[in-house]
């Protein structure tokens, strides 16, 4: 009797210890070896997933502003003004040319009444040509700031709209060499971009 009872017992624990065996292999079948289990949250975990975003743009101030066409039409306006200026002030230096060579050649002749006038007239316009071309000088820059204002003003903003939209921390400029190094892989061209919003911009 108690024989039986051990013989029944003995075979039982066999049993179980073939079944946890062969449940051991149907698990190794079904994961290859070296295989990596999925998962348990279901997210795809392979290198594309893992690449970041790029972080910043990068992208040449000079170029973009230079190819705007408000740019190249405010370069044309104070083309021609310079050139206005420029006419008058080589009008000036002519005349003052013709009164110094006019008081030159009547020198030993003019009473000292008439030489001491002339000496006056050129003077006088010496001084007004020196502070007509400090007066130019002066106007140029108030008619750049005031055509190149607007121009770089709108490139700002679309350069603002861009990294905002791109969802950059900020936004390098190379010009001059100002970041001779960035991490290519976490940036990218942003002039592409740039280039969008100046066509959203324009009127």
């Amino acid at each position: 009797m108690r024989f039986s009872y051990l013989y029944r017992h003995i075979c039982l624990v066999a049993v179980l210890a073939v079944s946890g065996c062969l449940a051991g292999a149907r698990a190794q079948v079904a994961t290859p070896s070296g295989a990596q289990p999925a998962a348990a949250n279901g997210l795809n975990t392979t290198p594309d997933t893992l690449i970041a975003r790029p972080r910043y743009g990068v992208l040449s101030y000079d170029s973009l502003l230079t190819a705007m066409p408000e740019y190249v039409r405010a370069l044309e306006s104070l083309s021609r003004l310079r050139q206005q200026y420029e006419e008058e002030a080589e009008y000036n230096a002519s005349n003052f040319k013709r009164l110094f060579a006019e008081f030159l050649d009547g020198q030993k002749n003019f009473p000292k009444s008439i030489l001491l006038k002339r000496q006056r007239d050129l003077q006088n316009e010496m001084e007004r040509d020196l502070a007509f071309r400090e007066q130019a000088d002066s106007l140029l820059r108030a008619a750049e700031a005031d055509l190149m204002g607007p121009v770089r003003s709108r490139l700002d903003a679309a350069i603002r709209a861009a990294g905002a939209e791109r969802g950059y921390d900020f936004i390098i400029n190379t010009d001059r060499g100002a970041c001779p190094y960035y991490n290519p892989l976490l940036s990218e061209d942003a002039a592409p971009y740039v280039r969008t919003q100046l066509n959203k911009l324009r009127p």
